[in-house]
C-alpha cells in the first residue's frame, strides 16, 4: 500500500521553474491584518488506541475533543462534506480499504465503494456536494478517479502510468490538484475537473502528498523535505510565491481554514505528532491537540 501522509515519513510542461522560498518571519505577534480567530470543526486521523488508526474531530478553539470512529480497522484520510453535515473517508473493514460516509457526528455509516481497486484512499467531496474523488490504487500503482457521491459510476480521471495521489478540489470545483511522479520525482499538479490541462506547480525535492487549496483559489499548501523533517509550505497556483511556513519537527498536510487566515498541520516538534495552527504568512504558531499518541491529516470544516 502506498499512503502519502504517514506518521513517520511515508503531461510535464516544456519548462520547469525553479523556486527559492521565501522566509516566513518567527511566529511573533500577530500582524494586524489577520483579524479572525481560529473557527468552526477540524476532523483528522488519532492513533487513540495505538493499534489502528480512527477519525477524530476537535473545534478549532481546541475544545470539543471527539473520537467519531471507534472500529478495529484503520479509518483515515478523512475530509468533510461542503456543507460540513458528514464525513467521507477510507478504512479497512473490509480486507483492503474502501469509501465510506458518516453523519458529522460518528453516526449513519454508509460504505460507498465495493472493490474497485486494491486501496481507495484521499477522498473529497466537490463543491457542488455531488462528486466524490480519490486515489484509486490497483496493479500496485495509484491513479485519480471521480465517483457519484452515492458511490455509483466511478471513472478513472488518470491511468496508471504514474503514482498519482491526494487529490482535491478547487473552491469553484473546476480543478484537482494532486501529488504525481510524471516528471520522476513526486511534485505537485493542477488539472481540471474532467483530467485535461495538465500543469505542473512545484519542482522541489522530497514533496509529500497532502494538500489544500486556498479559499480564494489562488494559493495551495503542502509539505515537502527529508523524511522526518518534512516543513509546510504554500505557493501561488502560478508556481510564483513560494513561502516556507515552518522550520522545525516534522511537519505534513497543512490544510486551510475556510477564511484563509489560518492553516493547520500536523507536527513531530512536541515528540508525536500533534495539530498546530498557523498563519499563512508563518506567524502566531499555536499547538491545538496535547496527546500522548498521534493526531494527524487534519482537514477544516467548510
Amino acid at each position: 500500500m502506498s499512503a502519502s501522509s504517514q506518521r513517520t515519513p511515508s503531461p510535464a510542461p516544456s519548462e520547469t521553474p525553479s523556486f527559492t522560498p521565501t522566509t516566513a518571519p518567527e511566529p511573533t505577534e500577530t500582524p494586524l491584518r489577520w483579524t479572525a480567530e481560529p473557527s468552526g470543526r477540524i476532523v483528522f486521523t488519532c492513533y487513540i488506541d495505538e493499534i489502528v488508526d480512527q477519525i477524530c474531530m476537535i473545534n478549532a478553539d481546541g475544545t470539543g475533543y471527539t473520537r467519531l470512529t471507534t472500529s478495529f480497522a484503520t479509518d483515515w484520510y478523512a475530509s468533510f462534506n461542503p456543507n460540513g453535515e458528514s464525513i467521507v473517508f477510507s478504512s479497512r473493514r473490509t480486507n483492503r480499504f474502501e469509501i465510506y460516509e458518516m453523519d458529522a457526528d460518528g453516526n449513519n455509516l454508509r460504505r460507498l465503494t465495493d472493490e474497485i481497486g486494491s486501496g481507495l484512499y484521499a477522498p473529497a467531496v466537490s463543491p457542488d456536494g455531488r462528486t466524490i474523488i480519490f486515489a484509486n490504487e490497483r496493479e500496485g500503482s495509484q491513479s485519480i478517479w471521480r465517483m457519484e457521491r452515492t458511490g455509483g459510476n466511478p471513472q478513472p480521471i488518470t491511468d496508471l502510468t504514474f503514482e498519482e495521489l491526494d487529490p482535491v478540489w478547487s473552491p469553484d470545483g473546476s480543478q484537482i490538484a494532486f501529488a504525481s511522479n510524471r516528471t520522476g520525482s513526486r511534485q505537485t499538479y493542477i488539472m481540471d475537473a474532467d483530467g485535461s490541462n495538465v500543469r505542473q506547480v512545484t519542482n522541489l525535492p522530497n514533496m509529500g502528498g497532502r494538500l489544500s487549496w486556498s479559499p480564494d483559489g489562488e494559493q495551495l499548501a503542502f509539505y515537502a523535505g527529508p523524511p522526518n523533517q518534512r516543513q509546510a509550505y504554500i505557493i501561488n497556483v502560478d508556481g510564483s510565491g513560494l513561502v516556507q511556513l515552518t522550520y522545525e519537527g516534522n511537519n505534513t498536510a497543512p490544510c486551510f481554514s475556510p477564511d484563509g487566515e489560518w492553516l493547520v498541520f500536523a507536527s513531530s516538534r512536541d515528540g508525536d505528532l500533534e495539530l498546530f495552527l498557523i498563519r499563512p504568512d508563518g506567524t502566531d504558531l499555536r499547538q491545538l491537540t496535547f496527546n500522548q499518541y498521534s493526531d494527524w491529516q487534519p482537514r477544516w470544516s467548510p
